[in-house]
């Protein structure tokens, strides 16, 4: 590292003079780091960011180029954006914050133009995708929360890209808790490159003298017996549905207190039936999914709030109302039992015995104990909102959640989070009542008391909530636990996984030299890996049939093949140029994939672009999900989509594959999947004759993978043999037809009170006008075939309750 170590504060030349204190056991990390790709682990509150902005300074300093900066909330990309701009002596210009609020064009301009870019990673997978953005040039990449990276997560994406495309890679991960075990966080190593190790704990010399003690207390409440009424009624239902469970002989218990990971196996169980073919399975899964309701209801009314499960029936209720309801929830709200318990639930006029508990704790701390700040954890935004409504009868009390979800919850804006943050952080009130948004290193300072709502059975969200206090002097934890209830197997859950968390960190720590070692032998075998050697082998049949068979080089006719395009007819439709919106820029030794925004729910987009000789680039596309040539345009369909699509939905099949055609001269429709003919209770001549009319009446190519690596592969050779075969352009045509004025008349009548496209034509061909519809009597509406007395009253409440 560049930085000296006189002084009370770090000297580096793009650093802020003053600004960064000079801290040992960050020196050490950040040395460590600066020499090769590593995982940092530190405990929360002790500044990882520093470490890893100590490495990104050097970095620049002596290498040049850009740093990336990656962090997988909003919120914490503020925060380390204002972090950054405040120690660093870079121009706050050069200094970007890349989120979902920044337009795609703006960002890959802004791209060139930065030293330092600070981002959400799914915005930047998704510039990766669409080729805005270049990691060439990148010198220091750090993975905040770095042990998300497994799965799917866009963390492993960009850690793939980086190290393939990076010119001069660096890679910093960082995280308070890697993971639960050594395979955890190999995992998470291998899956960023990573081949260092370096741990500090509280009991290094160096770190001790930074934390205080966080003992944790654990606050045992009864539950009254009108909420232990409510959920033993519920209970009872649950019992009534696993005994039909047992019937069907994938469980044997019918126990209300089966494990999560029962309930797992049973649907495991269930999958298999559906699998071959029975009935039962489909009958059983839709139980399974109502005791899965049901025990959520369970839980709110033991370890939240009455209110939380008022709001959460309430939700039930809206939902089995609603046009394709399932029967599972159906079932539910029309079960007398969970009736009964909704009823009482609507008439609980008393508290919950754990918001009593939590003013009491709030009382003894901000007044008897003179404290200043506090924080409230909770699961379940519901019980932040009726917590904060509580608690401010007494309190300077402001909630602190995500974004809008898909519960109707409005949440929080961005801007709204950072002024909430702001504002806590000044001491303009006492009380921050957040859900997990503010758990993963949210820079809020030290406060007198983290009050878990619940137990928390994630080991690292648990020492990342710890986090919060204890860091400049003596701090409080506690846990509510509401007695005999999952309160009670999570309080037990949570120790024994925080006790394997600190010891696998120990271990972890004392074995450091052995996990890199097993990382760079692991990486090793990666790199070693060759396959122009293997085809280039004289030696052992494996090698010649690798040579031969995965090899499209070898096998003629993959892209050369030859249908006789002009012999069909089709040559001067497929030449023209008209309706070109947008025409490809791609190199000349390279394909290109237009990709459909809404694709990036499936891996494709993200396999292609990992391709060597493949450009993708992300549109919203009018018509298709690919674009492959200025001819060729492919519509992707799962073969449950396929289904979907030919039993209902907002859009059919046809609709969607007639613009298809009038856009694109040769239009494919793939179908990915097993089960075309098994998945759906779908008559085979049904499915035949949607094929049978995709092919003759419209002229489409019907095309079937096995999955989304097979149909990126065959999107590859479908470019390669359109692009450099047959020396043809990339471009997007055409836009979705103007819905016809009896479909709109159609979509305007469904969407009251969301009773669909088959009721709202049976009205509008009895009444002959939507104002008829919208002026008829509930009388009249019941003369329609389809409308019954429920059905005509949602209807005119809709059309004439007051706004």
């Amino acid at each position: 590292m560049a930085a000296t170590d006189e002084g009370e504060y770090v000297e580096h030349p793009l650093l802020a003079p003053g600004f960064i204190e000079q801290r040992r056991y960050q020196r050490q990390l950040a040395d460590t780091a600066g020499d090769d790709n590593t995982l940092v682990c530190l405990p929360t509150g002790l500044g990882k960011t520093t470490v890893s902005l100590l490495v990104t300074a050097d970095r620049l300093h002596t290498v040049g180029g850009t740093a990336l900066f990656l962090a997988p909330t909003k919120p914490l990309v503020q925060q380390h954006a204002t972090f950054y701009r405040e120690a660093l002596t870079i121009p706050d210009d050069e200094i970007t914050v890349f989120t979902g609020d920044v337009r795609p064009d703006d960002r890959a301009a802004l791209w060139d133009d930065s030293r330092i870019v600070i981002a959400t990673p799914q915005v930047v997978e998704n510039d990766l995708i669409g080729g805005r953005i270049s990691l060439a040039d990148v010198t220091h990449l750090t993975f905040d929360e770095c042990h998300r990276a497994t799965g799917d997560y866009a963390y492993v994406y960009i850690a793939e890209r980086y190290h393939a495309d990076a010119e001069n890679p660096l890679v910093t991960g960082m995280s308070a808790s890697p993971g639960g075990d050594e395979e955890a966080i190999l995992t998470v190593c291998e899956n960023l490159g990573l081949t260092e190790v370096a741990v500090m704990t509280e009991d290094d010399a160096d770190v001790a003298a930074y934390t205080h003690d966080t003992d944790v207390e654990w606050e045992r409440v009864t539950l009254p017996d009108s909420v232990i009424e409510i959920r033993d009624a519920i209970n009872e239902v649950i019992t009534d549905r696993l005994e039909q469970l047992k019937e069907l002989g994938v469980t044997n218990t019918t126990s209300p207190d089966l494990s999560q990971r029962d309930l797992n196996q049973m649907r495991g169980e269930l999958q298999q039936l559906i699998d071959a073919d029975q009935s039962e399975g489909y009958e059983g899964m839709s139980v399974h999914a109502e005791v899965m309701k049901l025990r959520r209801a369970v839980e709110l009314a033991e370890t939240q709030s009455v209110e939380s499960l008022r709001r959460y029936f309430e939700r039930q209720r809206n939902a089995a109302r609603s046009s394709g309801a399932s029967k599972a929830s159906q079932r539910l709200v029309s079960e007398p039992k969970v009736r009964e318990a909704m009823r009482k639930a609507e008439a609980f006029d008393d508290l919950h015995p754990k918001f009593r508990q939590t003013r009491v704790l709030l009382a003894q701390t901000l007044g008897i104990g003179g404290g200043e700040r506090v924080i409230v954890f909770t699961e379940s935004r519901d019980t932040a909102e009726a917590l904060t409504d509580f608690l401010s009868e007494s309190f300077d009390v402001r909630r602190f959640v995500g974004q809008g979800d898909k519960e109707g919850s409005d949440g929080m804006t961005q801007k709204e989070q950072g002024e909430t943050l702001d504002a806590f952080r000044a001491g303009e009130f006492e009380v921050l009542v957040s859900t997990s948004v503010a758990e993963e290193g949210l820079d809020v300072p030290e406060v007198d008391l983290v009050l878990f709502y619940e137990p928390v059975p994630t080991a690292i969200r648990s020492i990342q909530r710890k986090g919060r206090t204890g860091r400049q002097e003596e701090g409080r934890v506690v846990v509510l636990m509401a007695e005999d209830t999952r309160d009670e197997a999570f309080f037990w859950i949570s120790r024994r996984r925080e006790k394997e968390m600190e010891s696998e960190l120990e271990k972890l720590k004392g074995v450091a030299d052995e996990v890199e070692e097993e990382l760079v032998d692991s990486q090793t075998a990666l790199d070693s890996f060759d396959g122009d050697a293997a085809a280039d082998s004289a030696d052992g049949d494996a090698d010649t049939r690798s040579a031969t068979t995965d090899d499209p080089a070898t096998q003629p006719g993959l892209t050369e093949f030859d249908a006789g395009d002009e012999a069909s007819g089709d040559g001067a439709a497929a030449d023209t140029d008209d309706g070109v919106v947008a025409t490809a820029d791609a190199d000349d030794d390279a394909v290109e994939i237009v990709v459909d925004q809404r694709e990036l729910d499936s891996a494709i987009a993200r396999d292609l672009s990992t391709r060597e000789g493949i450009e993708t680039r992300l549109e919203t596309l009018a018509v298709g999900d690919y674009v492959v040539s200025d001819r060729v345009a492919v519509e992707r369909k799962s073969v449950s989509d396929f289904l979907d699509t030919l039993t209902g939905g907002d859009r059919s099949l046809f609709d969607q594959v007639g613009d298809l055609a009038r856009h694109y001269a040769r239009p494919v429709v793939l179908i990915e999947g097993d089960g075309l003919y098994e998945e759906r209770n779908v008559h085979p001549d049904a499915i035949r004759g949607a094929l049978a009319s995709l092919t003759v009446d419209f002229d489409v190519s019907v095309l079937r993978t096995d999955d989304e690596g097979d149909t990126a592969d065959l999107l590859a050779v479908l470019a390669g043999r359109e692009q450099t075969t047959r020396d043809r352009a990339v471009s997007v045509h055409g836009e979705k037809s103007a819905k016809t004025l009896a479909e709109q008349q159609e979509y305007v009548v469904g969407a009251i009170a969301d009773i669909g496209p088959v009721t709202a034509r049976s009205l509008l061909e009895h009444f002959g006008s939507v104002e008829a519809v919208m002026t008829a009597n509930q009388d009249n509406l019941k003369n329609v075939d389809g409308v019954g007395e429920v059905t005509a009253e949602r209807i005119r409440d809709v059309v004439g309750s007051d706004y």
